[in-house]
Protein backbone atom coordinates (compact mmCIF):
# COMPACT_ATOMS: atom_id res chain seq x y z
CA UNK A 1 0.00 0.00 0.00
CA UNK A 2 1.17 3.51 -0.83
CA UNK A 3 0.28 6.87 0.65
CA UNK A 4 0.85 9.81 -1.71
CA UNK A 5 0.78 13.53 -1.09
CA UNK A 6 0.92 15.40 -4.39
CA UNK A 7 1.98 18.94 -5.17
CA UNK A 8 2.31 20.27 -1.61
CA UNK A 9 3.39 23.89 -2.04
CA UNK A 10 5.44 25.96 0.35
CA UNK A 11 7.26 29.27 0.39
CA UNK A 12 10.92 28.75 1.25
CA UNK A 13 14.26 30.50 1.60
CA UNK A 14 16.30 27.70 0.03
CA UNK A 15 18.94 28.39 -2.58
CA UNK A 16 22.54 29.15 -3.41
CA UNK A 17 22.04 32.72 -4.59
CA UNK A 18 21.73 35.50 -1.96
CA UNK A 19 18.47 36.75 -3.49
CA UNK A 20 16.95 33.27 -3.07
CA UNK A 21 17.82 33.29 0.62
CA UNK A 22 16.52 36.82 1.06
CA UNK A 23 13.42 36.89 -1.15
CA UNK A 24 12.58 33.20 -1.13
CA UNK A 25 10.60 31.21 -3.67
CA UNK A 26 7.97 28.51 -3.99
CA UNK A 27 8.68 24.81 -3.74
CA UNK A 28 6.37 21.96 -4.75
CA UNK A 29 6.87 18.62 -3.04
CA UNK A 30 5.47 15.17 -3.85
CA UNK A 31 5.72 12.39 -1.31
CA UNK A 32 5.13 8.67 -1.84
CA UNK A 33 5.33 6.37 1.17
CA UNK A 34 5.14 2.59 0.72
CA UNK A 35 3.91 0.83 3.83
CA UNK A 36 5.44 -2.49 4.83
CA UNK A 37 2.05 -4.17 5.31
CA UNK A 38 -1.50 -3.88 4.02
CA UNK A 39 -4.35 -2.41 5.98
CA UNK A 40 -6.97 -4.97 7.02
CA UNK A 41 -9.53 -2.79 8.78
CA UNK A 42 -10.65 0.78 9.30
CA UNK A 43 -8.05 1.50 11.98
CA UNK A 44 -5.56 4.39 11.92
CA UNK A 45 -3.22 2.37 14.16
CA UNK A 46 -2.54 0.05 11.21
CA UNK A 47 -1.29 2.87 8.98
CA UNK A 48 0.44 6.23 9.29
CA UNK A 49 -1.60 9.41 8.96
CA UNK A 50 -0.92 11.48 5.85
CA UNK A 51 -1.58 14.53 8.04
CA UNK A 52 1.52 13.59 10.02
CA UNK A 53 3.58 13.41 6.83
CA UNK A 54 2.31 16.82 5.72
CA UNK A 55 3.21 18.37 9.07
CA UNK A 56 6.74 16.91 8.98
CA UNK A 57 7.29 18.45 5.53
CA UNK A 58 5.75 21.81 6.48
CA UNK A 59 7.78 22.10 9.70
CA UNK A 60 11.02 21.25 7.90
CA UNK A 61 10.48 23.73 5.05
CA UNK A 62 9.57 26.50 7.49
CA UNK A 63 12.96 26.30 9.22
CA UNK A 64 15.23 25.03 6.43
CA UNK A 65 17.88 27.33 4.95
CA UNK A 66 19.70 24.75 2.85
CA UNK A 67 21.50 25.78 -0.32
CA UNK A 68 20.44 22.79 -2.42
CA UNK A 69 17.10 21.15 -3.09
CA UNK A 70 19.06 17.89 -3.11
CA UNK A 71 19.66 18.46 0.62
CA UNK A 72 15.97 19.20 1.15
CA UNK A 73 14.94 15.96 -0.59
CA UNK A 74 17.42 13.83 1.36
CA UNK A 75 16.51 15.40 4.71
CA UNK A 76 12.80 14.92 4.06
CA UNK A 77 13.36 11.29 3.08
CA UNK A 78 15.10 10.66 6.42
CA UNK A 79 12.51 12.55 8.46
CA UNK A 80 9.54 10.79 6.85
CA UNK A 81 11.12 7.36 7.36
CA UNK A 82 11.69 8.22 11.02
CA UNK A 83 7.97 8.88 11.59
CA UNK A 84 7.24 5.15 11.85
CA UNK A 85 10.19 2.98 10.77
CA UNK A 86 8.36 -0.26 11.59
CA UNK A 87 5.45 0.62 9.26
CA UNK A 88 7.32 2.34 6.41
CA UNK A 89 9.10 0.26 3.79
CA UNK A 90 10.14 2.91 1.25
CA UNK A 91 9.88 6.66 0.70
CA UNK A 92 10.13 8.68 -2.50
CA UNK A 93 10.42 12.47 -2.40
CA UNK A 94 10.27 14.90 -5.33
CA UNK A 95 11.20 18.53 -4.70
CA UNK A 96 10.55 21.11 -7.42
CA UNK A 97 11.80 24.67 -7.35
CA UNK A 98 9.10 26.52 -9.28
CA UNK A 99 10.72 29.88 -10.01
CA UNK A 100 14.36 29.76 -10.97
CA UNK A 101 16.80 32.67 -10.97
CA UNK A 102 18.20 31.74 -14.40
CA UNK A 103 17.64 32.91 -17.95
CA UNK A 104 15.45 30.55 -19.91
CA UNK A 105 11.97 29.14 -20.25
CA UNK A 106 11.15 26.20 -18.00
CA UNK A 107 8.55 25.23 -15.43
CA UNK A 108 10.79 23.99 -12.65
CA UNK A 109 13.92 22.18 -11.55
CA UNK A 110 13.26 18.88 -9.79
CA UNK A 111 15.12 16.44 -7.59
CA UNK A 112 13.87 12.92 -6.84
CA UNK A 113 15.24 10.65 -4.14
CA UNK A 114 14.07 7.24 -3.06
CA UNK A 115 15.07 4.99 -0.23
Amino acid sequence: MKIKLNNMQFYSHIGVFPEEKKLGQRLAIDLEVTLSQSISRDDLDETVSYATFYQVVADYIQTCRADLIETVALDLLDQIKAVSPQKIDKVKVNVRKLYLPIQGILDSAEIEVEG
